[in-house]
């Protein structure tokens, strides 16, 4: 993905609430931490696992097949058994519009 595209409306997604969003071929994780938007790739690097469909606790989300966590800020792994990380992408919010951009 070259340019920012919107992906939802800010009221779309409550505090502590995560969401998949599609832009071209990705899949991606969009989620509401305190006001601020974040978006992570949706794949764990374990087994493919849907990162989307995972538990929240805090600023992580737990992979629902094996439980690998990932920090829902950085794309970071943060809990076996996946051991890399998922990628990162960059986020803006327009007026009521929330943009994912390139990762990064």
């Amino acid at each position: 993905m070259k340019e920012f595209v919107k992906v939802a409306a800010v009221g779309d997604l409550s505090d502590g609430e995560i969401m998949l969003v599609e832009v071209e071929d990705e899949r991606i994780v969009l989620s509401n931490l305190e006001g601020t938007f974040h978006a992570i790739g949706e794949e764990c690097t374990h087994e493919g696992g849907l990162l989307s469909e995972g538990y929240v606790e805090g600023t992580e989300v737990e992979c629902p097949n094996h439980g690998s966590l990932f920090d829902l800020k950085t794309g970071e792994n943060t809990g076996p058994p996946a051991t890399e990380n998922v990628p990162r992408y960059s986020v803006r919010v327009e007026g009521d519009d929330v943009l994912v951009g390139p990762s990064g």
